[in-house]
């Protein structure tokens, strides 16, 4: 009898050590599997702003007057930049490294869709446009609205854009968001570019979501 309780206490200490040993190697499996799971998730240059609840859509027109929207580029690596024409650095900048783009990634740039959306549509006509956006790479689109339009769409992108007054009178430049929007194949918003971006990081990151799509 004086030995029945070291015997049973035995025999719990030997359950418990087992039962131990059953959660550390569940805690394992789960950190494992959260391990997967951040592994497996892209990791892009720009900013990722996957599932955000702005950027989601836009309503203009060509510069052949036609309505166009995200639906009409499905299938499609869309970057979308909000500029205009008269800016002095930005915006070229911004379009040439995207025809530079374009050009790295060989067959696959067949499917890279860049829009410009002007801010800018008192002096950016569409003629203008027409003129301007396919100096960089003949598939660039260019995309108008009416003042109202343009600033609804800056304002569900969260761009901000501002007139500066310049030395003569009705002369101004445009303060604005210097970054490009990138949509994937299916329509949904993915990346932020900010301006400055090398030119290989964003054809890493562009090929990355042709490679998904």
């Amino acid at each position: 009898m004086t030995l029945a309780a070291p015997r049973r206490s035995r025999l719990r200490g030997a359950a418990a050590a087992r039962a131990l040993a059953a959660a550390a190697a569940v805690f394992t499996l789960a950190a494992l599997a959260a391990l997967a799971g951040c592994e497996s998730k892209p990791s892009f240059n720009a900013v990722d702003i996957t599932g955000a609840s702005y950027a989601q859509d836009f309503k203009l027109t060509d510069t052949g007057g036609a309505p166009r929207s995200l639906t009409d580029y499905r299938g499609k690596v869309v970057a979308l930049f909000f500029g205009y024409t008269q800016c002095p650095d930005v915006c070229p900048t911004t379009m040439a490294d995207l025809a530079q783009v374009k050009t790295a990634l060989g067959p696959a740039g067949d499917r890279l869709q860049v829009l410009f959306v002007t801010l800018d549509p008192e002096r950016d006509t569409p003629p203008l446009l027409a003129s301007y956006v396919p100096n960089f790479d003949k598939s660039f689109v260019g995309l108008w609205g009416n003042p109202d339009q343009i600033a609804r769409t800056a304002k569900d992108f969260k761009v901000f854009y501002q007139k500066v007054p310049g030395e003569s009178p009705g002369s101004y430049t445009l303060d604005h968001t210097a970054g490009t929007f990138v949509f994937d194949p299916a329509g949904r918003i993915r990346l932020f570019i900010k301006y400055g971006q090398p030119v290989p990081a964003m054809t890493a990151d562009l090929r990355q979501l042709l490679a998904a799509g």
